[in-house]
């Protein structure tokens, strides 16, 4: 792969990264884990705005989907144990410019949420990496997955009225990752925990959300996508919680057995899967040792799995694709080198 890299702008502990059309156009967001900014770009990478200023903390950043740039974000996650006063908060742009903020949730510990849809029913989800601590590095109090249906005025929620949520799931200990995957032509929640993947479908109809446990191995992120192209989706994890393992599932009968490894990855935690250049693949980046951002594509002539280096000693939290002007781009939030970059796939 021919890649090259632009870095767009600078910003200290860069972490989510959230596409948002507004007003006609697309742009994408990123936002920082510490108390600094969250920034506007168009898809060429020049900065049109700055949302907020502070108080940053922002894990997960998602529209709300049909509105002209209204979206979710949450704040004051500063880490796993400054975390207690986290909430989720709704951002309105104003028709004179600039954006209006307002508290939708506060839920302490909310790691991960996103909106999903099911028979027109658009539903919030949101995951708590843990419930409570009474020290540092404290994990005895697990997370829990709450879920809500999500109103289309989300202008009445504030700090004094709001968003209702439900616990759909407790005992999910280090309760980490997340990730959007369309599963029987359903938006499927893949929710990955210290007791391993779960995947959690909305309710079909008006009922209970269907939740399924898909292995019972330590997860702090994974996604489901079909490398080889046999048809069934692989299901890779990073293991364990912030670990260096990169573990590869395939499908057998009820059940995933582990396929491949890769060791090496030290504090994994940027993924992605989906295409590049037409052919399936899935991104990670970590943050500690060698922080490389990698690729992991099938090898059709020697039937295996490889991997090739994007970037390295650039430590990323969080990628996310994009398109721009028929070229295939990954924007990553490179945290330890406060670098926000763009790397563009040349054919």
């Amino acid at each position: 792969m021919k890649i090259k890299k632009k870095v767009i702008s600078n910003l200290n502990k860069c972490y989510s990264i959230a596409p948002l059309t507004y007003g006609g156009k697309d742009y994408f967001l990123v936002a920082a884990e510490k108390k600094d900014p969250c920034l506007l770009f168009d898809l060429s990478g020049r900065q049109k705005d700055v949302i907020w200023e502070k108080p940053g903390g922002v894990m997960s950043m998602v529209q709300v989907p049909g509105s002209d740039g209204v979206f979710l974000a949450t704040h004051k996650f500063y880490s796993p144990n400054d975390s207690k006063d986290a909430e989720i908060v709704t951002v309105f742009p104003k028709e004179q410019g600039g954006w209006d903020i307002k508290t939708l949730v506060r839920l302490p510990h909310v790691h991960r949420f996103d909106i999903v849809t099911r028979n027109g029913v658009r539903y919030l989800i949101a995951c708590t990496i843990k419930s409570g601590h009474e020290h540092k590095d404290d994990w005895s109090a697990p997370g829990k997955v709450y879920a809500a249906i999500l109103p289309d005025d989300l202008s009445q929620y504030s700090v004094e009225k709001q968003l209702k949520l439900d616990v759909i799931k407790d005992q999910m200990p280090k309760n980490h990752g997340y990730y959007k995957v369309m599963a029987d032509g359903v938006e499927t929640c893949l929710i990955s925990c210290e007791k391993g993947v779960y995947t959690f479908a909305p309710p079909e109809d008006g009922g209970k959300w269907e939740i399924r446990q898909l292995i019972n191995e330590p997860a702090s992120d994974a996604v489901l996508t079909d490398l080889d192209g046999d048809g069934e989706k692989e299901l890779v994890v990073i293991s364990p919680f912030h670990g260096k393992n990169i573990e590869f599932y395939k499908k057998a009968g009820n059940e995933y057995k582990k396929v491949y490894s890769y060791t090496t990855a030290d504090f994994a935690h940027a993924i992605y899967g989906g295409t590049l250049m037409g052919q399936k693949a899935v991104v990670i980046g970590h943050r500690e040792g060698a922080r490389d951002l990698m690729v992991f594509t099938w090898d059709q002539k020697n039937r295996t799995y490889k991997m090739e280096i994007i970037d390295h000693g650039c430590g990323p939290a969080n990628v996310q694709k994009l398109e721009h002007n028929g070229e295939e781009v990954l924007v990553s939030a490179n945290r330890e080198t406060n670098e926000i970059a763009m790397y563009t796939f040349e054919k």
